[in-house]
C-alpha cells in the first residue's frame, strides 16, 4: 500500500537526517511537549473529578439528600413524614433533632454534635446502619430505666478512648432547675455502636442518640427538621424546590448540593484553574511546532520550488506541512493519553497520594477520568496542533519558485 504523496513527503521531512537533524530534534521536542501537556492535563482533571465525586458520594452517604424545616417546628411528625413521603422521587423520611454537648470519658473531654434519630427511619435516609464498625443502630432502642445508648463516630470514640459497652457523660448547656438552682444537664450514655461514615466531620464530632432522649434533653423545637432521601441524587434540588409551593411558605427545604455549594464551587474553580494552567504546556508545544515548521520551510525552500516547477499545487504544498504538524500532534497526543491513563490507573488503584483528612475529609486522592474530559483534552490538543500549522504551511505554499532557485 503506497502512501499519498503529501503524507510521504511529510514523513520524509519529519525523519530528516544529517544536515536536517536539528529540525528533527525540534520536532521530537514538540512531540514530548504535547505528550507531557496531554498527560498532565488528563491527570489533573482525573484528580479533581475524583475528589469531587468522592466527596459527593460520601456526603450523600453520611447525610440526607434534602432537609425540610418548618417555622414553629413539626407538631405531628408522623403525619408530616407521610405527606413528604408522597412527593415524587422521595424514598425515605426521618425526623431529626440536633444539639451540642461536651462528651466526657475519664479525663478526656470533646465537643460533640448530638443527633437525635428514630433508628428504623434513620436507616432509610442515611448510610449509618451500613457503616457501623461495631454495635447496632437498633441498640438505641432501650427500655424505660435503662441507660440510653449512643453511637459514636470512629475518630470521636478513639479520641475519647471508649468502645462498645463503655459508659460516658454528655454535658449540655440547657439548664434545668434543681434544689440547688439552675444547673447544666449531665446525662450518662452507654456506647451502643461505632460508625465510620468516611467523612472526618461526622466521624470526629457526631453522636447518634434516640429521638426521645434528644427531645428530653434539648426540647422538640431545638433544630428540629425532617431529612429526605430521593431515588436519584440529582433530583434532590427539584424535590427541595417543590416543597414550599406545595406545602406553604412556612416550609423551607434545602438540597445537599445547595448546602455544600461553596465546597463544590471551590473544587470546580480549582479544576478550571489547574486545567488552564496545565493547558499552557500544550500551547508551548504548539509554539515549538510553529518554530520547527518555519525552520523546515526555510531549509526546504529549494525542494518546495522544485516540487512547484514539477507541477505540485500550492494546496498540495500546504497539505504537506499541515500533515507534518498533525503527525507531531497525533503522536504526542496519543503517547500522552496512554501514559496519562496508565498513571491515573496506578495512582488510583494503589492510593499513592495522601491528603490531610481534617482538611479534605478523605485520607487519599481518588482519580476518576470521565470520558467527556478525555475526549475534550484529546480534541483540544489536536486542534491546537492543527492551528499551529496554518501559518508555516501558508508561507510554504506562497513560496515563489524563481526566487527560491535564484541563489541555489
Amino acid at each position: 500500500m503506497t502512501l499519498p504523496f503529501e503524507l510521504f513527503v511529510a514523513m520524509r521531512y519529519l525523519l530528516a537526517r544529517r544536515k536536517q537533524a536539528f529540525i528533527s530534534l525540534i520536532s521530537l521536542i514538540s512531540i514530548i511537549g504535547v505528550s507531557v501537556g496531554v498527560m498532565a492535563l488528563l491527570i489533573a482533571l482525573a484528580l479533581m473529578t475524583g475528589l469531587q465525586g468522592e466527596l459527593r458520594d460520601r456526603l450523600v452517604g453520611a447525610a440526607a439528600h434534602v432537609y425540610v424545616f418548618k417555622a414553629g417546628g413539626f407538631e405531628n411528625v408522623e403525619q408530616e413524614i407521610g405527606r413528604l413521603r408522597e412527593l415524587p422521587h422521595v424514598t425515605g423520611a426521618a425526623p431529626v433533632i440536633l444539639g451540642q454537648g461536651l462528651a466526657q470519658a475519664g479525663d478526656k473531654a470533646l465537643f460533640v454534635t448530638m443527633k437525635g434519630v428514630m433508628p428504623e427511619l434513620e436507616a432509610t435516609v442515611t448510610e449509618v446502619k451500613n457503616r457501623l464498625q461495631a454495635g447496632s443502630l437498633e441498640a438505641l432502642e432501650t427500655e424505660p430505666g435503662e441507660m440510653p445508648g449512643i453511637l459514636l463516630g470512629r475518630d470521636l470514640a478513639e479520641n475519647l478512648g471508649v468502645y462498645v459497652g463503655d459508659s460516658m457523660e454528655v454535658l449540655i448547656a440547657e439548664e434545668r432547675l434543681t434544689p440547688f438552682g439552675a444547673q447544666p444537664q449531665k446525662r450518662v450514655f452507654k456506647v451502643a455502636g461505632i460508625f465510620n461514615l468516611g467523612l472526618y466531620e461526622y466521624d470526629a464530632t457526631y453522636g447518634f442518640i434516640h429521638l426521645d432522649v434528644a427531645e428530653r434533653m434539648f426540647g422538640r423545637s431545638t433544630s428540629a427538621f425532617i431529612e429526605l432521601r430521593v431515588d436519584d441524587l440529582f433530583e434532590a434540588e427539584g424535590v427541595a424546590a417543590s416543597i414550599t409551593p406545595r406545602f406553604g411558605p412556612e416550609y423551607q427545604a434545602q438540597g445537599w448540593a445547595d448546602m455544600n455549594k461553596s465546597l463544590f464551587g471551590a473544587l470546580w474553580l480549582e479544576k478550571m484553574a489547574i486545567s488552564i494552567t496545565i493547558g499552557l504546556i500544550v500551547m508551548v508545544a504548539a509554539l515549538n511546532i510553529i518554530a520547527s515548521l518555519i525552520l523546515l520551510v526555510m531549509e526546504k525552500s529549494r525542494d518546495i520550488a522544485i516540487l512547484k516547477t514539477m507541477g505540485s499545487s500550492a494546496a498540495s504544498i500546504r497539505r504537506i506541512f499541515v500533515l507534518q504538524g498533525l503527525i507531531i500532534g497525533l503522536v504526542g497526543t496519543a503517547s500522552g493519553a496512554i501514559a496519562g491513563v496508565l498513571l491515573i490507573t496506578i495512582l488510583d488503584r494503589f492510593k499513592l497520594i495522601s491528603v490531610p483528612i481534617d482538611v479534605y475529609q478523605i485520607s487519599y486522592v481518588p482519580f476518576r477520568l470521565e470520558a467527556g474530559d478525555f475526549l475534550v483534552v484529546i480534541a483540544a490538543a489536536i486542534l491546537i496542533c492543527f492551528v499551529a500549522t496554518i501559518y508555516p504551511s501558508r508561507q510554504a505554499s506562497r513560496l515563489d519558485p524563481a526566487q527560491a532557485l535564484r541563489y541555489q
